[in-house]
């Protein structure tokens, strides 16, 4: 091998007079003819030949450990990315859990979603017309279609094709300028003016009540700034408010309604169950949060500038007797009461994990194993009113141990190790839902919820002032219980203020639906 190595480094001298006449030659005549060749050397010079091979082969050994070390911080760097990535795709909320079934949690990803059947479509609108019919138009045949002949003057067919069209009033319909003269008088008994009140706008505004549930409706249900919900004004009414004006008279309804929104607030904290979520909100462009708390029935919010346990005590109080569903944040921690940890996120972060790192079979093993104990948390749940109360003891006992077994599984990689970590941090809020009816695993409820502030800051960035967002946060907070609810928003804005023209105080919602539920006895 050293007369191999010799050669080859001999050969690099091109100049060499034996270098066409060796390249020329196969490796086995190469060194045999090495042998014959080097004892025409001095014993100095291949020891020279021999250093300078040393020198080359440290230097070879030196540039593979370099490259070895850029390798492994690639990897390394490239590692971290992923687990980044998986994170940040982890706790982003998503109306689509695909780790969540009907029947339980999630799915292995070896199936396909069961999709609707594919429908017929014969044309747009309702299948049904059942609304009774406002208005009768004739389209008459004046020429045929294909030839072009008149047929004005020939009479109609005994059948006739009959179409039925829902359509809204013309869009050019102009707004109304009303001129009210209120009346005023002079009460002996007070000893005071008695001006008379109407009930087509707020006191002290040009606004129409018409126009005001109108712009809530597009600033809350839409999402529109207030620039587009003046320009919507104007083209389709002509009604020109100034979007200064605008932002001042919603911001004024919603002082009006903060008295619904106290009402939703406490209905809130009364619950037994409590959603809870956050997201990024930017106030004059400075980072701020929204919040929201929610229940089956009812939703609050609040915008503020701390993420800190201090909103939580503000909204909830420092004692709840209930279950809290979080998102893992820490701010909810402190609260005194039982808590459910989201395992959506977990289940989806693991999931991600395993897409990320397919070559490590133990991410898979732990997700599936994992999501087995959670399935089987929801089946007990459901079984705790059929079992006994010392059989549902065991079984839950033994879903713990099964959950701390997997924690202590060994971790032959970092990515593993992490995954467990993260499980061991929310160790104690995985299984409460177990012990509580109608508590679910996950906390996309809370996700849902504030999902149509997420969609507002994607259209307005947020708010110019912290007046702005307390009125939104107001606003949205009685949007968002009234679908829970079931009622209509407009309806129940119109009747709160009609109601605050003629008392100075809003309908609550609890008076609303009792008079709604009156109404419908008496039809």
């Amino acid at each position: 091998m050293l007369a191999k190595e010799i050669t080859l480094l001999i050969l690099q001298d091109k100049t060499h007079k034996y270098f066409g006449f060796c390249k020329a030659m196969s490796l086995q005549s190469i060194l045999s003819f090495t042998f014959l060749y080097l004892r025409n050397f001095s014993k100095r010079t291949l020891i020279n030949k021999i250093l300078l091979l040393r020198d080359r082969y440290l230097e070879l050994v030196n540039i593979n450990n370099r490259l070895e070390q850029e390798n492994n911080k690639l990897k390394n760097e490239l590692s971290k990315q992923k687990v980044q990535q998986v994170n940040k795709t982890a706790n982003q909320p998503t109306s689509k859990q695909p780790e969540w079934e009907l029947k339980g949690v999630g799915n292995d990803g070896q199936g396909k979603k069961k999709g609707r059947g594919k429908r017929s479509r014969k044309g747009a609108g309702n299948k049904a017309k059942d609304r009774p019919v406002t208005h009768h138009e004739t389209a008459k045949v004046e020429n045929c279609d294909i030839c072009g002949r008149d047929l004005s003057e020939q009479p109609p067919l005994q059948t006739e094709n009959v179409r039925i069209i829902e359509d809204i009033p013309s869009m050019s319909v102009s707004t109304q300028v009303i001129e009210v003269r209120q009346e005023k008088k002079y009460c002996a008994h007070c000893n005071k003016v008695v001006t008379a009140s109407t009930e087509l706008a707020l006191p002290k505004t040009d606004i129409g009540l018409n126009t005001t549930t109108r712009a809530i409706y597009l600033w809350v249900t839409l999402c529109l700034p207030y620039t587009r919900i003046s320009a919507y004004l104007k083209d389709f009414f002509g009604q020109i408010v100034s979007t200064a004006g605008l932002a001042s008279h919603l911001m004024g309804v919603a002082r009006i309604m903060k008295a619904v929104y106290e009402e939703i607030a406490e209905d809130v904290k009364s619950s037994i169950r409590i959603h809870a979520d956050e997201t990024g909100w930017r106030v004059n462009g400075k980072l701020c949060w929204l919040w929201v708390f929610g229940n089956s029935d009812a939703s609050v919010y609040t915008i503020d500038n701390s993420r800190g346990s201090d909103v939580v005590k503000k909204m909830l109080g420092e004692f709840f007797d209930g279950v809290l569903v979080i998102d893992g944040w820490r701010a909810y921690l402190f609260l005194i009461c039982d808590k459910q940890s989201c395992m959506a996120h977990l289940l989806r972060k693991i999931r991600g994990f395993h897409f990320a790192f397919p070559n490590l079979g133990t991410v898979f093993k732990f997700y599936i194993r994992f999501r087995k104990i959670l399935r089987d948390g929801e089946r007990l749940q459901v079984q705790r009113k059929e079992l006994g109360k010392d059989v549902f003891k065991r079984r839950l006992y033994k879903l713990h141990n099964r959950l701390d077994e997997l924690l202590r599984w060994p971790t032959p990689n970092h990515i593993l190790k992490d995954i467990i970590e993260k499980v061991e941090r929310q160790r104690p809020y995985i299984l409460t839902f177990v012990e509580h009816d109608g508590v679910p695993c996950h906390n996309n409820h809370a996700e849902s919820l504030i999902r149509k502030g997420v969609m507002k800051r994607k259209v307005s960035f947020g708010s110019k002032s912290q007046q702005g967002a307390e009125a939104y946060a107001i606003m949205l907070s009685i949007y968002t219980t009234c679908q829970l609810r079931k009622i209509s928003f407009v309806d129940f804005m119109m009747h709160s203020l009609k109601q605050y023209i003629r008392t100075k105080r809003p309908m609550l919602l609890k008076e609303y639906m009792t008079n709604q539920a009156a109404l419908a006895m008496a039809a």
